[in-house]
């Protein structure tokens, strides 16, 4: 869905983001430490210093992915972040204990290699050197991919369920929301309920399709569920709810599932478990276009 290939797109320009900046910071510090060496006479040749730095750099590009998609997964908002934070704090600290592990290895295959002995110093020591430094690369890699992604998301449009005021009664019943509310940079605008074509969970939002557009809603897919008309939206999928309406056709699969067709040529997951329900409130609903497939 175009939500998940932003996450795509987006974790690929932090990866290059970083490839550059760890890049960038080894090269400077081999050079740096390479006059530094010349200045006060320590023998240091500079493929060593290069070997340090460049080992260094390697093992936290290896680890970088697997860090971003922990945030894709586990982000941290206003709701979260106190139950999340200490998830974080350990994560640093696997971070430090694989990079040190996995460039002491490096080091010591290149170093064995050249037939020069390679030896880190006091274990406890090197940890509390690499946590320190390796702590603030961690939060900084944590912060920088909130920061782009609440960019993206004041870019593309946040939705929020639209709630009763608190001095008047409710327009709508608010079990039943009419209309969502999309902040896009600074603005806000109402998307009506009815052009939801289909919506999908995605760690903790929920995509809401809506002419071609996804929308994130910070919510959880059960729950969007019990808030939407049972009779205009099923769920198709433990990650799609689909507006029936929508739907020209289920195509049944070999393994049970099926794949349905969108009014917009979209084609979505329907697993066995929401099949024959999805069918039976399709054949019920007078708008709908829904058809079974053949073998199904």
């Amino acid at each position: 869905m175009e939500l998940d290939r932003a996450h795509a797109r987006r974790r690929r320009f932090m990866f290059a983001f970083w490839l550059l900046a760890f890049g960038s910071a080894a090269i400077s510090n081999t050079l740096t430490l390479r006059i530094d060496a010349e200045r006060h006479g320590i023998a240091a040749s500079a493929w060593e210093i290069a070997t340090n730095e460049f080992t260094s750099m390697v093992v936290s590009l290896a680890m970088l992915p697997f860090l971003l998609r922990a945030c894709d997964r586990w982000p941290l908002h206003a709701e979260t972040w106190r139950r999340r934070l200490p998830f974080y704090v350990a994560g640093s600290i696997a971070w430090c204990i694989g990079h040190i592990a996995g460039m002491d290895l490096l080091r010591l295959a290149i170093f064995s290699a050249t037939g020069i002995g390679y030896d880190p110093g006091p274990l406890w020591l090197q940890v509390v050197y690499e946590y320190l430094k390796d702590v603030r690369t961690f939060f900084i890699v944590v912060a920088l991919w909130h920061m782009v992604a609440w960019v993206g998301r004041q870019v593309k449009g946040e939705a929020h369920l639209l709630v009763a005021p608190d001095d008047a009664p409710a327009v709508e019943p608010v079990d039943r929301p009419d209309r969502f509310l999309v902040r896009k940079l600074g603005r806000d605008f109402l998307v009506a309920t009815a052009d939801i074509e289909w919506a999908q969970a995605s760690g903790n939002y929920v995509n809401l399709r809506v002419r071609g557009r996804d929308y994130p809603l910070r919510s959880t897919l059960a729950a969007l569920e019990a808030r939407l008309d049972p009779a205009v939206f099923v769920r198709a999928h433990r990650s799609y709810i689909v507006q029936l309406s929508q739907v020209t056709s289920i195509e049944p699969v070999d393994s049970g599932d099926a794949r349905l067709h969108m009014a917009d040529g979209t084609v979505l997951p329907c697993s066995r478990r929401y099949r024959e329900s999805l069918r039976a409130a399709a054949a019920g609903a007078e708008p709908v276009r829904a058809r079974a497939g053949s073998g199904g």
